[in-house]
């Protein structure tokens, strides 16, 4: 309601809520400069699409924000508190929710274990969020069975249910419409949708599928070699070339 405090973060120049600002981030391996003085930030309620070809690291940069490989330099802050040396667990409690490439649920646990496996930073008695069911009917109809005879996407929306389920701020969505048949990329799309309408939480979608991207960014980052080359409003993709740029 009106009288709820906001949450304390940074406003940005939109005078939206920064989830997360990044500044200055450079990751090495081995001799290469693979992430090159990143900086950018994400809004609440805003969909920032991640494009680039495989090899770009888009990745690294992943791995990055997630505390999977260590910062070298530069600054991450999630609603305002500083991140950039948090151990992986420690950035989900700070509420962070990830969604890898390929899924990884667990096969052998049910879905309803998979999902309760996504409310492991909360107290025991937490409920699975009825939203999920209601995004996902298919995953109320499955509760009971395995997670690995589910279909591939069934095992995606699955994924997508268990990072939801412990309310993140920022959700990392890594190339969800990857071997998934158009039906499904379709319920998938108006999930993100209606996340990132509620206000409660920053999306960061890395894809592959321009279209699919171009449908839901409200802004954009297009990566080349760790760099950002182009960035910009989500409306703004087909006016400023992405697509082609994506091709070359």
């Amino acid at each position: 309601g009106q009288g709820a405090k906001r949450p304390a973060g940074h406003r940005s120049l939109s005078g939206a809520l920064n989830m997360l600002k990044v500044e200055n981030l450079n990751q090495y391996y081995g001799g290469s400069h693979i992430l090159r003085g990143l900086s950018f930030e994400l809004e609440l309620g805003k969909v920032t699409t991640l494009l680039g070809r495989n090899g770009v690291g888009k990745t690294t940069l992943l791995k990055s924000l997630m505390g999977l490989v260590k910062t070298k330099s530069g600054a991450m802050h999630l609603n305002g508190r500083d991140i950039t040396h948090l151990p992986p667990h420690e950035r989900v409690k700070a509420g962070i929710g990830y969604v890898p490439q390929g899924r990884e649920i667990f096969p052998r646990l049910t879905v309803e274990e998979n999902l309760l496996m996504g409310l492991a930073t909360l107290p025991g008695s937490t409920p699975i969020p009825g939203r999920i069911f209601e995004m996902f009917p298919v995953l109320k109809q499955m509760m009971h069975r395995r997670g690995g005879d589910l279909s591939g996407g069934q095992q995606q929306q699955l994924a997508i249910g268990r990072a939801l389920a412990m309310g993140p701020r920022l959700l990392i969505l890594d190339e969800p419409t990857e071997g998934i048949q158009p039906s499904i990329i379709k319920d998938i799309e108006r999930a993100i949708r209606m996340l990132a309408e509620t206000g409660e939480m920053a999306i960061l979608l890395v894809e592959q599928y321009y279209d699919f991207a171009e449908s839901l960014a409200d802004q954009y980052l297009l990566m080349e070699r760790g760099e950002f080359i182009m960035r910009g409003k989500g409306e703004s993709m087909p006016r400023d070339g992405v697509r082609e740029a994506l091709a070359v």
